[in-house]
């Protein structure tokens, strides 16, 4: 990777839309910003370049999304799995076909959508399900891990149980404050970020103040429904950009 200017506004900008959508939403759906950042370098050089930023943005996201917005009962069940989701995704990094498990999930995350337009776009409030909640977060992990797409599972289990828009946000924040501290080393490993790389990553730690400062101001923005509406829009996107990854990954093998 060539460190111009070209790439040095790109990936700014591609990191700033990440720490946004951190502000707004919690996390959950960095996969909206890795598009720009494929147009100057690849995937895995991506990764090694995202892997320390994550837990940077995190760490500030929590100043605004704060022990009191956190869902403890839910965390403390899908924590446990969202650990052996990421071990079990570096473990298999390398012998996984990604291209199968973005079609898979973009397969699932857009019915899961289907069904709550079919309702009308309510929600259907349920009841917290232990299995639910360890299914997702062993899911998220892996998913998380080999393609850093981790927020549909974890949407699917916290959207239906109806939590309050802070709720959502800052429990999302820490699961994923916690996901990205834990495979920061193994993305690392994998990567093995060169010097242009690590100068970058330096010059995009400038983004995540503002980035996250500015999501935060449109969460407040947001009422209930709107920001349920604009997360099930999200995961829209997020499908679709799945499923673009996996069918031209087989196309163009």
């Amino acid at each position: 990777m060539e460190l111009n200017l070209v790439t040095v506004l790109v990936a700014f900008a591609g990191v700033f839309l990440i720490c946004f959508m951190k502000g707004a939403f919690g996390g959950g759906f960095a996969i909206v910003g890795i598009p720009l950042l494929s147009t100057v370098m690849d995937p895995v050089t991506a990764g090694g370049l995202l892997a320390p930023l994550f837990v940077a943005m995190d760490l500030f996201s929590l100043r605004y999304w704060k022990p009191s917005t956190w869902s403890k009962p839910d965390l403390r069940l899908l924590v446990p799995g969202l650990v052996v989701g990421i071990g079990a995704g570096y473990l298999l990094f390398r012998v996984l076909d990604h291209r199968a498990i973005a079609i898979l999930m973009a397969a699932i995350t857009l019915v899961f959508v289907g069904l709550w337009f079919a309702r009308g776009g309510e929600v259907v409030v349920r009841p917290r399900s232990s299995p639910k909640a360890i299914a997702a977060g062993v899911t998220s992990g892996i998913t998380t891990m080999v393609a850093h797409s981790g927020g549909p599972p974890l949407a699917m289990y916290l959207l239906p149980l109806g939590l309050s828009k802070q709720v959502y946000a800052g429990t999302t924040s820490l699961f994923f404050t916690v996901g990205n501290l834990l495979k920061a080393a193994p993305w690392l490993l994998l990567a093995k970020p060169t010097g242009t790389v690590w100068s970058l990553m330096a010059i995009c730690l400038l983004a995540i103040p503002s980035g996250v400062w500015l999501g935060w101001r449109l969460h407040a923005r947001l009422d209930q429904r709107q920001l349920y509406t604009a997360c099930y829009g999200l995961l829209v996107i997020t499908a679709i950009k799945l499923l673009w990854d996996g069918v031209s990954g087989y196309l163009g093998s």
